[in-house]
Order: C-alpha cells, then structure tokens, then sequence
C-alpha cells in the first residue's frame, strides 16, 4: 500500500498540535481562538494516535471539567471564557466517539470508567432532543447560567455524527455493564431517518459534510453509501487538490478531504481514500502542520491558519489508512455496537409487511 506519510510525520504533526494546547488542556482550533468540543476531542483522538498520550489526557480532563450539569458544553470558549454558551447536540454527542477511540488504542479500562460519567451526562443530553422524525434538534440556547430555548432543527452532518456516537456510547456501555437502553432505540429512529428523511434535516446541501457524513458516521453503507457519493462526486472533488467545503466556492478544505477519504475507508475504496489524501498534501507545512484551505483560483491558502482539527483530521485518515494503531477502526465502526434495529419509529413509518420496524443500515435483519 502506498504510505502518504512516516510515522515521524505523523508524530511531527501531532507535535503541532500539542504546541497550540491551553495549559488549561484546552485545544483551540488555532492559539488565541475558540475551542468546541468536538474538533478539541477529535484532536485529542490525534494525540493518541501520534504518541502524545499526556497531551491528549489533559484534553479528556479538561472536557470533564468544563462539562455543565445537564451534559452539554457551551459551544464556543476562547481561553477560558464563553463566548457562546448554547450546548450543540452533535459536539456533546462526541465525547463517546474519543472514549471509545481512547479504549481502542490504550486498553485502560480505569480510564473508560473515569471518563463514562461524562459520556452517561452528554448522551442522556443528546438523546433528550431527539425530534419525532428521527433527527436530533442541533442546539439548546442558554439564557442566565440556564438551558433555554431549543433549536428545533436538526442538522444532517451532525445527526450522521450523533449516530457514530451512539454506537460508540452503546459500546461503551456494554464495556462498564450498564445498559442503555434509550440510546439504543433513539439510535434505531436516528439511522431511519438518515437513510428514508433526509429531506427533514435543514437544507445544507450546498456542504460537503452534508453529502458524505450520513456515510461517514455509519447509518448508510454497502450499495446506498456507494450511490450516495456519486451522486455528487464531481460536485466536490477537485482532482489533485482534495474536494470543496462549499460547492459554490472554489476552495477546497483538507479536514472535509480527510473525512471524505474516512468515508470511502469505511466502505472498503481504499484507493480513492488513498488518492484523496495524498492530493490534500499541498496544504502540509514544513513544521508538519496543515494550512486550513486552498482557493486555487488566486493560488493561496485561506485562511491564513494552520487548524488543529485539519491535522488532526490527517492524523486519523492515515492511522484508518495504514492500520497504524488498534484506532484506525473509528471510522468503520466494526469495534462499535451493532446497527441499531428500527424500533418505536415515531415518524409513521412502518416495513413493507406492516410488522413492527426491525431494519439496520445493510437492509431487513432478523432477530431471534
């Protein structure tokens, strides 16, 4: 297989990263601007891949102490401060994927069970704004110190992401023995509505994340995955470059190239995955960090940033590409529970047959 990068790059890059981390643990997305919990935890997930295990531990620690009582996290912190409070769904929803990635590649089970009150906290939360048709509402605003008015929207990217996270978090409930039996069935009415109500999530489609993150986060795979992205391949994907984070704008992103190349991992193209890449390497510095974007019209990076979350997008695309650590399954999924079953579908659908739904992303299963 053709190697995209070295270990020591890899190592290199999450060097990089470590270098932008907050004494407080935090990791912004460059110094001096905001931290979200997820593009944090998808860097401390990078960490772990790169050998940087106490950077990366810092940044779990800081997630546990700056989640609020009803699970979420605000939304935007810039050194300390918030600037936004609002708890986003999908970010909340993360801190089970980098749990069980964390399991994945150091096997310390006193970890699992420091971290799983956490992860208890912000999938009740989630999972407490599942809407009828399956969706998850994107946010929650919070006004005096107190959650508020739910955004009664749902997100298909960050939905596709919260499903990934359920099975993660299913995962790790079976792992501590403490079964949870509501994530499971808010995750059966989650994959339905990925795959038969896409038109229900607000219209995004002009993202790329919207096109390719139902298969990135496992509610659609096998022949619907394959269909789903070519229905707008040559919409995104610039060749030698990587694809667009807009369709409108010609600008590719290395982050959105490297879930795109986890994507196509999952559904066994590892030729594409490897192509992609390796296309997105003209974002790389010498430092081993990665410029956010590209306009190739004007020839220049843009913005003028090298981001955590694309290196650590890096890191994980080749840890998925290279088998490089027990970790490079995230994406798959094959370490994550099982498919959720279609069950209690509040959406008025029902199977062919009438019988109550019992269906997963390959298609009819059948239980005993």
């Amino acid at each position: 297989m053709t190697q995209v990068l070295t270990r020591a790059q890899v190592e290199q890059t999450a060097a990089t990263i470590v270098a932008m981390q907050e004494p407080s643990g935090a990791i912004p997305w460059t110094p001096g601007e905001h931290t979200d919990v997820w593009n944090h935890l998808e860097s401390a997930m990078a960490l772990m891949v790169g050998g940087e295990r106490e950077a990366a531990e810092r940044a779990f620690a800081w997630a546990v102490s700056t989640q609020r009582a009803d699970g979420s996290w605000p939304m935007k912190i810039v050194v300390g401060e918030v600037e936004d409070h609002s708890g986003e769904t999908n970010m909340s929803a993360y801190v089970a994927v980098a749990t069980w990635h964390h399991w994945l590649v150091a096997r310390d089970e006193a970890f699992v069970r420091r971290m799983w009150p956490t992860v208890r906290r912000a999938l009740d939360f989630v999972v407490s704004l599942q809407l009828p048709f399956g969706g998850v509402a994107w946010s929650q605003e919070w006004h005096d110190g107190a959650p508020a008015r739910v955004n009664e929207d749902a997100l298909l990217a960050g939905s596709s992401s919260i499903y990934h996270s359920l099975r993660a978090g299913v995962a790790l409930a079976e792992l501590v023995d403490e079964p949870q039996v509501e994530w499971e069935l808010a995750g059966g009415r989650l994959g339905h509505a990925l795959r038969e109500h896409r038109d229900l999530f607000l219209d995004k489609s002009t993202f790329s994340m919207d096109w390719y993150y139902p298969v990135l986060g496992g509610a659609v795979r096998g022949p619907a995955a394959h269909a789903l992205l070519a229905e707008r391949w040559d919409t995104f994907v610039e060749p030698g470059l990587g694809i667009r984070c807009v369709s409108t704008n010609p600008w590719v992103t290395g982050a959105e190239t490297c879930e795109l190349a986890l994507a196509l991992d999952a559904m066994g193209d590892r030729e594409r995955a490897l192509r992609l890449l390796a296309d997105m390497q003209h974002l790389r510095t010498d430092e081993g960090s990665y410029w956010t974007g590209y306009v190739w019209p004007d020839e220049v990076n843009w913005p003028a940033e090298q981001t955590t979350y694309t290196a650590a997008a890096v890191i994980l695309a080749v840890d998925a590409l290279s088998d490089g650590t027990p970790g490079a399954d995230i994406m798959r999924g094959t370490t994550l529970a099982a498919d959720f079953a279609e069950i209690g579908l509040e959406c008025g659908c029902l199977p062919e047959d009438g019988s109550v739904g019992d269906r997963v992303a390959g298609g009819p299963r059948h239980t005993t």
